[in-house]
Protein backbone atom coordinates (compact mmCIF):
# COMPACT_ATOMS: atom_id res chain seq x y z
CA UNK A 1 0.00 0.00 0.00
CA UNK A 2 1.25 3.54 -0.65
CA UNK A 3 2.43 5.27 2.32
CA UNK A 4 -0.28 7.86 3.51
CA UNK A 5 0.03 11.44 1.37
CA UNK A 6 1.43 9.42 -1.51
CA UNK A 7 -0.93 9.45 -5.02
CA UNK A 8 -0.42 6.05 -6.27
CA UNK A 9 0.27 7.64 -9.69
CA UNK A 10 2.17 4.00 -11.04
CA UNK A 11 -0.46 1.70 -11.55
CA UNK A 12 0.49 -2.01 -12.33
CA UNK A 13 -1.34 -5.22 -12.90
CA UNK A 14 -2.34 -7.90 -9.82
CA UNK A 15 -0.27 -10.54 -11.69
CA UNK A 16 2.67 -8.37 -13.49
CA UNK A 17 2.84 -10.97 -16.15
CA UNK A 18 6.40 -10.92 -17.87
CA UNK A 19 7.81 -11.97 -20.89
CA UNK A 20 9.80 -14.34 -21.76
CA UNK A 21 12.98 -12.59 -20.25
CA UNK A 22 11.00 -12.31 -16.97
CA UNK A 23 10.24 -8.34 -17.80
CA UNK A 24 7.06 -7.02 -17.40
CA UNK A 25 5.20 -5.44 -20.44
CA UNK A 26 5.57 -1.47 -19.80
CA UNK A 27 2.02 -1.32 -20.70
CA UNK A 28 1.47 -3.10 -17.17
CA UNK A 29 3.26 -0.13 -15.89
CA UNK A 30 1.17 3.32 -16.46
CA UNK A 31 2.91 6.14 -15.38
CA UNK A 32 0.04 9.00 -15.42
CA UNK A 33 1.26 11.43 -18.60
CA UNK A 34 1.66 14.61 -16.70
CA UNK A 35 3.60 12.89 -13.85
CA UNK A 36 6.12 11.67 -16.82
CA UNK A 37 6.03 14.47 -18.20
CA UNK A 38 7.06 16.71 -14.73
CA UNK A 39 9.45 13.82 -13.81
CA UNK A 40 11.28 14.34 -16.95
CA UNK A 41 11.46 17.73 -16.75
CA UNK A 42 12.82 17.66 -13.26
CA UNK A 43 15.66 14.93 -13.97
CA UNK A 44 17.11 17.32 -17.18
CA UNK A 45 16.41 21.03 -14.60
CA UNK A 46 18.40 19.09 -11.90
CA UNK A 47 20.97 17.02 -13.54
CA UNK A 48 21.78 20.56 -15.99
CA UNK A 49 22.29 22.44 -13.27
CA UNK A 50 24.70 20.30 -10.66
CA UNK A 51 26.77 19.66 -13.85
CA UNK A 52 27.32 23.23 -14.78
CA UNK A 53 27.92 24.09 -10.84
CA UNK A 54 30.22 21.06 -10.02
CA UNK A 55 32.13 21.79 -13.46
CA UNK A 56 35.21 22.85 -11.50
CA UNK A 57 34.19 20.25 -8.75
CA UNK A 58 34.97 17.55 -11.93
CA UNK A 59 37.85 18.78 -13.08
CA UNK A 60 39.75 18.89 -10.01
CA UNK A 61 38.32 15.67 -8.75
CA UNK A 62 39.43 13.90 -12.53
CA UNK A 63 43.16 15.86 -11.95
CA UNK A 64 43.15 14.42 -8.67
CA UNK A 65 42.49 10.87 -9.73
CA UNK A 66 45.41 11.10 -12.61
CA UNK A 67 47.95 12.20 -10.36
CA UNK A 68 47.10 9.57 -7.80
CA UNK A 69 47.00 6.60 -8.94
CA UNK A 70 47.51 4.90 -12.35
CA UNK A 71 44.46 4.56 -14.59
CA UNK A 72 41.82 5.93 -16.46
CA UNK A 73 39.97 9.02 -15.09
CA UNK A 74 36.85 7.74 -15.70
CA UNK A 75 34.86 3.64 -14.77
CA UNK A 76 32.88 2.86 -17.82
CA UNK A 77 30.49 -0.48 -17.70
CA UNK A 78 27.54 -1.51 -19.42
CA UNK A 79 24.48 -1.06 -17.71
CA UNK A 80 20.73 -2.82 -18.39
CA UNK A 81 18.56 -0.39 -18.07
CA UNK A 82 14.70 -0.18 -18.71
CA UNK A 83 13.24 -3.08 -20.66
CA UNK A 84 17.11 -4.80 -21.01
CA UNK A 85 18.14 -1.87 -22.21
CA UNK A 86 21.72 -1.78 -22.62
CA UNK A 87 23.83 1.51 -21.89
CA UNK A 88 27.12 2.95 -21.40
CA UNK A 89 27.56 4.24 -17.59
CA UNK A 90 30.26 6.28 -16.07
CA UNK A 91 31.71 6.90 -12.59
CA UNK A 92 34.95 8.29 -11.47
CA UNK A 93 37.32 5.70 -11.13
CA UNK A 94 38.01 4.94 -7.37
CA UNK A 95 39.50 1.61 -7.81
CA UNK A 96 42.74 0.02 -8.65
CA UNK A 97 43.15 -0.09 -12.28
CA UNK A 98 42.87 -4.46 -12.34
CA UNK A 99 39.73 -3.93 -9.69
CA UNK A 100 37.69 -6.30 -11.89
CA UNK A 101 40.35 -8.91 -11.86
CA UNK A 102 40.77 -9.05 -8.52
CA UNK A 103 36.71 -9.03 -7.76
CA UNK A 104 37.00 -12.54 -8.81
CA UNK A 105 39.69 -13.36 -5.83
CA UNK A 106 37.50 -11.51 -3.15
CA UNK A 107 33.98 -13.45 -3.69
CA UNK A 108 34.23 -15.74 -1.04
CA UNK A 109 34.34 -12.44 1.05
CA UNK A 110 31.24 -10.98 -0.39
CA UNK A 111 29.16 -9.69 2.31
CA UNK A 112 25.76 -9.38 0.41
CA UNK A 113 23.75 -12.15 -0.77
CA UNK A 114 22.60 -12.85 -4.55
CA UNK A 115 24.46 -11.53 -7.27
CA UNK A 116 26.10 -8.22 -5.85
CA UNK A 117 29.07 -8.06 -4.49
CA UNK A 118 29.79 -6.02 -1.49
CA UNK A 119 33.00 -5.66 0.25
CA UNK A 120 33.12 -3.27 3.30
CA UNK A 121 37.12 -3.16 3.49
CA UNK A 122 37.41 -3.43 0.15
CA UNK A 123 41.24 -3.81 -0.52
CA UNK A 124 40.47 -2.08 -4.45
CA UNK A 125 39.61 1.07 -3.24
CA UNK A 126 42.56 3.70 -3.33
CA UNK A 127 42.67 6.25 -0.54
CA UNK A 128 41.32 8.98 -2.93
CA UNK A 129 38.29 6.61 -3.76
CA UNK A 130 36.85 5.99 -0.69
CA UNK A 131 37.06 9.52 0.24
CA UNK A 132 35.04 10.28 -2.92
CA UNK A 133 32.46 6.89 -2.41
CA UNK A 134 32.11 8.43 1.15
CA UNK A 135 30.73 11.67 -0.28
CA UNK A 136 29.36 10.06 -3.20
CA UNK A 137 31.24 12.77 -5.17
CA UNK A 138 32.07 9.44 -7.66
CA UNK A 139 28.54 9.44 -9.29
CA UNK A 140 29.02 13.24 -10.62
CA UNK A 141 29.68 12.33 -14.07
CA UNK A 142 26.02 10.02 -13.86
CA UNK A 143 24.70 13.31 -14.04
CA UNK A 144 25.29 12.87 -17.70
CA UNK A 145 23.33 9.63 -17.99
CA UNK A 146 20.57 11.50 -16.40
CA UNK A 147 20.37 14.11 -18.49
CA UNK A 148 21.10 11.43 -22.06
CA UNK A 149 17.40 9.93 -20.84
CA UNK A 150 19.02 6.77 -19.95
CA UNK A 151 18.95 7.10 -16.05
CA UNK A 152 16.49 9.36 -13.75
CA UNK A 153 17.97 11.36 -10.44
CA UNK A 154 15.06 8.70 -8.78
CA UNK A 155 15.04 4.76 -9.81
CA UNK A 156 16.02 1.36 -9.12
CA UNK A 157 19.86 1.45 -8.42
CA UNK A 158 21.16 0.04 -12.06
CA UNK A 159 22.33 -3.22 -12.63
CA UNK A 160 25.35 -4.45 -14.91
CA UNK A 161 24.85 -7.13 -17.43
CA UNK A 162 26.82 -10.26 -14.90
CA UNK A 163 24.19 -9.54 -12.31
CA UNK A 164 20.88 -9.14 -14.29
CA UNK A 165 21.53 -12.87 -15.85
CA UNK A 166 21.58 -13.86 -11.87
CA UNK A 167 18.29 -12.43 -11.43
CA UNK A 168 15.19 -14.48 -10.50
CA UNK A 169 12.17 -13.94 -12.82
CA UNK A 170 9.95 -11.77 -9.73
CA UNK A 171 13.68 -9.67 -9.56
CA UNK A 172 13.68 -8.44 -13.02
CA UNK A 173 10.54 -6.14 -12.55
CA UNK A 174 12.58 -3.36 -11.41
CA UNK A 175 13.85 -3.40 -14.55
CA UNK A 176 10.31 -2.37 -15.87
CA UNK A 177 10.83 1.25 -15.14
CA UNK A 178 14.25 3.62 -15.74
CA UNK A 179 16.91 3.26 -13.45
CA UNK A 180 18.35 5.74 -10.73
CA UNK A 181 21.18 7.81 -9.20
CA UNK A 182 19.82 7.03 -5.90
CA UNK A 183 16.13 4.99 -4.67
CA UNK A 184 15.01 3.99 -1.59
CA UNK A 185 17.76 1.11 -0.58
CA UNK A 186 20.09 3.68 -0.80
CA UNK A 187 18.29 6.05 2.18
CA UNK A 188 17.37 3.34 4.23
CA UNK A 189 20.41 2.43 5.09
CA UNK A 190 22.03 0.25 2.31
CA UNK A 191 25.20 -0.14 4.71
CA UNK A 192 23.18 -2.48 7.08
CA UNK A 193 21.01 -4.18 4.23
CA UNK A 194 23.11 -7.17 2.96
CA UNK A 195 20.36 -9.15 1.52
CA UNK A 196 20.21 -8.64 -2.09
CA UNK A 197 16.08 -9.53 -1.78
CA UNK A 198 15.66 -6.82 0.26
CA UNK A 199 16.78 -4.46 -1.75
CA UNK A 200 14.67 -5.45 -4.80
CA UNK A 201 12.00 -5.53 -2.61
CA UNK A 202 12.39 -1.39 -1.67
CA UNK A 203 12.68 -1.04 -5.67
CA UNK A 204 9.66 -3.23 -6.24
CA UNK A 205 7.71 -0.88 -3.29
CA UNK A 206 8.99 2.14 -4.86
CA UNK A 207 7.72 0.86 -8.80
CA UNK A 208 4.18 0.22 -6.84
CA UNK A 209 4.27 3.74 -5.20
CA UNK A 210 5.92 6.15 -7.47
CA UNK A 211 4.53 9.50 -7.08
CA UNK A 212 6.24 12.80 -7.75
CA UNK A 213 6.25 12.96 -4.08
CA UNK A 214 8.12 10.48 -3.20
CA UNK A 215 10.45 11.15 -5.64
CA UNK A 216 10.92 14.91 -3.64
CA UNK A 217 11.23 13.08 -0.23
CA UNK A 218 13.70 10.39 -1.65
CA UNK A 219 15.55 13.08 -3.24
CA UNK A 220 15.41 15.09 -0.20
CA UNK A 221 16.95 12.06 2.26
CA UNK A 222 19.94 11.51 -0.42
CA UNK A 223 20.88 15.00 0.40
CA UNK A 224 21.43 14.42 3.68
CA UNK A 225 23.20 11.21 3.53
CA UNK A 226 25.68 13.10 1.15
CA UNK A 227 26.00 15.92 3.73
CA UNK A 228 26.60 13.22 6.30
CA UNK A 229 29.02 11.22 4.17
CA UNK A 230 27.18 7.72 4.67
CA UNK A 231 26.95 7.52 0.75
CA UNK A 232 24.44 7.26 -1.79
Amino acid sequence: MPARGVARNAVSTPDHDQDEYGFVPTAQIVYCFQYRVIKRALDICCSSFFFIACSPLIILIGLMIKLSSPGPIFYHWNVVGRGGRFFRGYKFRTMVQNADEIKEKLWQNNEMTGPVFKMKSDPRITPLGRFLRKYSLDELPQFWSVLKGDMSLVGPRPAGPQEWVKFEAWQRRKLSVTPGLSCLWQINGRNAINSFNEWVRLDLEYIDNWSLWLDLKILWGTLFAVLRGTGV
